[in-house]
């Protein structure tokens, strides 16, 4: 929302400046290393981590990718990954974790007015929100903006330009924040607090429309509360709630195998949509998400199997911005979604086009180690704390596996940010008990 009302001579800079800061963290980290500020620290990503380098490398040597190319798909990979480390490295204190939750949880605040909003008011504050203008950088395309195709008010935004982007990034705050009322931490009248910000919060995700939050948050929130605290409340919902939504099947007249895609679907259509037979022939139809998954598997990766075809050359959101339309046009395949966008909408395969299988198995240990080293954090620490911001994070994290089934969410700054810091974070408490 900020960058739609800075110039075009100032965009590249409005927007990249928070990137550059990781660098400079990076070149700061790396300076205490070499004078003896700070100490190697050894971390369960490490190994994971080295692999996927390595294959970054080996793809862009085996497939000749010219240096701007590979700078610009490596970036997209590995720059919010950095954080990871970097904050391990910066190891921040509790008191600092609490700031940065509190802060986090004004924006919620202000997330959720603004949704609340924009259903009611409509298309005047979803116009002065929505930030619709294409910018680019010679040839290089920076922001393809959002075009609104659905009716004013229907799916809210907030700030954050898309409401898929605003559901995903609540579902991962929400997931932490039930993680944190399921093992009392606030007590008291905070419990209360934190418990009413969670049900106010709810409307607005169900108001994004966004499926990928919906069922990221559905899965992560079962997993707290099914497998590691065993609600037996949460089970008896679990089981009657297939049977309500069949009943309400049986009387809505809804067919749910010809529910297609409308500017005007209700919350219902929404939802059974997932479901729909004519919504997965209209996507591989109309080269949507359908299409690319089929086409990854049977073209794609066939074609390049270990080390995938190179960095920004398929799928990502490099490949759109530099508009690389080589490897599309080697397979015999259109431009992404629509034939015109790049990217395919689904994160995993994209890495698997470009990097290969060795590189998403890399990449897969990498974010697996992370999911176990955080688990472990939760199963043996001893503050309470702790082990509910780690708890939250696991559910965070399955949902963000589901999430980047369904968009490029793994390079997406409003989601892929916070999932590699507050990874940091866990890891960090961990290691300061001496867990991992």
């Amino acid at each position: 929302f900020l960058l739609k009302w800075v110039p075009d001579e100032l965009y590249v800079y409005a927007k990249y400046g928070s990137e550059l800061v990781i660098y400079l963290l990076c070149a700061s980290v790396a300076w205490r290393l070499i004078t003896g500020g700070l100490q190697l620290k050894r971390t369960p990503l490490d190994g994971a981590a080295l692999l996927t380098l390595v294959a970054l490398v080996a793809t862009t040597l085996i497939n000749l990718v010219a240096p701007v190319q590979a700078i610009l798909g490596i970036r997209q990979i590995i720059r919010f990954i950095l954080l990871f480390f970097l904050t391990t490295y910066l190891a921040p204190s509790w008191k600092w974790i609490r700031t940065v939750l509190a802060g986090i949880a004004a924006i919620i605040a202000l997330q959720v007015l603004l949704a609340f909003g924009q259903a009611v008011v409509g298309e005047p504050l979803d116009a002065f929100l929505l930030p619709s203008a294409r910018r680019t950088l010679g040839e290089i395309q920076l922001s393809s903006g959002t075009v609104q195709f659905w009716d004013p008010g229907a799916r809210v935004f907030g700030t954050l330009g898309r409401y898929d982007q605003l559901g995903t990034f609540l579902a991962f705050f929400m997931l932490i924040a039930v993680a944190f009322l399921y093992e009392k931490i606030a007590k008291g009248t905070w419990q209360q607090y934190l418990l009413l910000g969670i049900l106010v919060t709810l409307p607005v995700l169900a108001m994004s429309y966004s499926r990928s939050a919906w069922f990221g948050f559905l899965l992560g929130f079962l997993f707290i509360a099914l497998a590691i605290k065993r609600d037996r409340r949460v089970l008896a919902v679990s089981i009657v709630t297939p049977i309500l939504l069949a009943i309400y099947l049986a009387f809505s007249g809804l067919v749910v195998h010809q529910i297609v895609d409308s500017a005007d679907q209700t919350f219902s259509e929404r939802f059974f949509e997932v479901f729909s037979l004519a919504r997965f022939q209209g996507e591989y139809d109309g080269l949507g998400r359908t299409y690319w998954i089929v086409q990854t598997l049977i073209t794609v990766v066939p074609a390049a199997p270990l080390f995938g075809h190179g960095p920004a050359s398929y799928g990502g959101g490099a490949v759109a911005a530099l508009g690389n339309g080589a490897v599309y046009d080697q397979l015999g395949l259109p431009f992404g979604v629509y034939g015109t966008e790049g990217y395919i909408d689904n994160n995993w395969l994209s890495l698997w086009g470009e990097v290969g299988t060795f590189g998403l198995v890399a990449y897969l240990l990498m974010f697996g180690a992370l999911f176990r080293a955080s688990l472990r954090v939760y199963r043996r620490s001893t503050n309470p704390e702790t082990r509910a911001l780690a708890l939250g994070f696991c559910a965070a994290m399955i949902a963000v596996t589901l999430n980047a089934f369904l968009a490029t969410f793994l390079e997406v700054r409003t989601l892929a940010v916070y999932l590699w810091i507050f990874g940091g974070l866990v890891v960090t408490l961990g290691q300061k008990e001496g867990i991992v």
